[in-house]
């Protein structure tokens, strides 16, 4: 979802050598057109009162090996928006073999990532691994959480012009046990920590869909 610029259980090897197979477990609710409903927090610091948008998420395409995942997100109530605005992303899913904890892109810094990270409770097991070296020698197969960092690449409905910008990313923590998602946007020049709120639906599995598009 763009976003609105402003001025302004432990791993099986937290403390040992990684076995070599990193890859986080498979998870029926991370799957191609599982879709997921919620909130993006979207306040400002100069705002008082909270704002948040509804938010849509179907994931479109997901490779565990690779560590890559690719959806869309479509935010529904935008203030300066006459539709919905659909937005298409890719993902990165930390597993210590494709991708790790450490962004190294997008102007965050190290200190950046751990600023963000240690929001989510489920990270605190991993953190003194993490400031060693981004998490290479954890073993996050069999955690109950998939850490992931997902960048929206471009507007599906609207032309760049629309006033919202998709400059920055998320970072991601994906509950396995329950479907639910969290995340917290970062862009230097957004509001800090806006808070993105999913839970798994049923849409598309019982009789309802989100709407289809076509991407070129």
């Amino acid at each position: 979802m763009p976003v609105r610029v402003v001025e302004s259980s432990a791993p099986s090897q937290v403390s040992g050598a990684s076995s070599g197979n990193t890859l986080p477990q498979a998870c029926s609710l991370l799957t191609v057109g599982q879709t997921f409903s919620g909130t993006q927090n979207v306040s400002s610091l100069q705002n008082e009162k909270d704002e948040a948008w509804r938010v849509n998420v179907c994931i479109q395409g997901c490779d565990l090996d690779h560590g890559y995942l690719c959806g869309t997100m479509e935010a529904l109530n935008v203030p300066m928006a006459d539709t919905p605005v659909v937005t298409f992303w890719e993902g990165e899913i930390v597993d210590g073999k494709n991708y790790t904890f450490f962004t190294g892109k997008w102007e965050a810094t190290p200190e950046d990532d751990i600023r963000h990270w240690t929001k989510f409770p489920s990270f605190s097991p991993l953190l003194s691994r993490v400031e060693a070296d981004g998490g290479k020698t954890l073993d996050l197969s069999s955690y109950q959480y998939i850490f992931m960092r997902w960048k929206e690449q471009y507007f599906v409905n609207v032309g760049e012009d629309c006033g919202l910008t998709i400059a920055g990313f998320y970072y991601v923590c994906f509950s396995c046990s329950d479907g639910s998602i969290s995340g917290f946007y970062y862009d230097p020049k957004s509001s800090p920590f806006q808070k993105l709120e999913l839970k798994a639906t049923n849409a598309g599995r019982s009789g309802f869909s989100f709407s289809t598009y076509e991407f070129q």
